[in-house]
């Protein structure tokens, strides 16, 4: 497998390269470039199999060097200093990353995940809704979730709600199969608390808007507009009910 490393900061550079010749031998680095130019003429050069990218460079960015090698076939693992809105927009894509400065653990579980999990056929969807989020200054309003052999683009809004099952999540869409995905509820907490979804119980995350009452009879649960019941612990059912008290004034 061939792998080019686009990152302009020479230091970190390096940690890539070492990172990947002990502990993927089997990937040869055929180039490497900190510029818009270099990258886009090492990547139609060599015709790589993997590119790990910063995703700010000094002169431009990531999205000038893949709008200028369509259509491409390589996968990518983007690199990112911490910012907020380039994690968000990320996460919201189902992409591939690693924060600087580099983790080992977390880098090699990245490489991992690109080459077993992307197809060729995934390749331009993901990346075009990554590059959509973040030049976007609103909220993403559709979410990448990733199956084992599909990528779905759902609306937010059409989830009703998501189940957990320990390391699995799936989520229940209107009018769609159930999608399961194997990250935890956590994290789509996180992604989606700005969106109207609570968590009335640690299986549990709920939209909002999909909710037809609240039972508080046997210690309580949610009905959704299909008939669900969602359970309602004890622990978190007083912040439930100030939540829906203050999405309804």
């Amino acid at each position: 497998m061939k792998v080019v490393i686009i990152e302009d900061e020479i230091p970190l550079r390096e940690t890539n390269r070492k990172l990947l010749q002990s502990n993927f031998p089997q990937m040869e680095i055929v180039g490497e470039a900190g510029t818009v130019a270099e990258s886009i003429a090492i990547l139609k050069i060599t015709k790589p199999d993997l590119v790990l990218m910063d995703i700010e460079l000094a002169d431009g960015n990531c999205f000038q060097v893949l709008q200028s090698c369509k259509p491409y076939a390589f996968r990518v693992v983007y690199i990112t200093a911490y910012n907020h809105y380039a994690i968000k927009a990320i996460k919201f894509s189902a992409i591939d990353y690693m924060l600087k400065p580099v983790n080992e653990y977390e880098f090699c579980n990245a490489i991992n995940n690109a080459i077993e999990n992307i197809r060729e056929d995934e390749l331009f969807i993901q990346h075009a809704h990554f590059e959509k989020q973040y030049n976007s200054l609103n909220n993403p309003e559709k979410i990448v979730l990733r199956t084992s052999d599909t990528l779905h683009i759902v609306n937010i809004e059409e989830i009703s709600y998501c189940k957990s099952d320990n390391s699995y999540s799936t989520f229940f869409i209107r009018g769609q199969k159930p999608v399961i995905v194997s990250k935890s509820i956590k994290e789509y907490e996180e992604l989606l608390s700005a969106y109207n979804f609570i968590r009335p119980h640690q299986s549990y995350l709920v939209n909002m808007d999909a909710i037809a009452c609240i039972d508080k009879t046997d210690g309580g649960f949610i009905i959704l507009n299909d008939k669900t019941e969602i359970p309602l612990s004890k622990r978190r059912k007083q912040a439930v009910l100030d939540k829906l008290d203050v999405l309804l004034k």
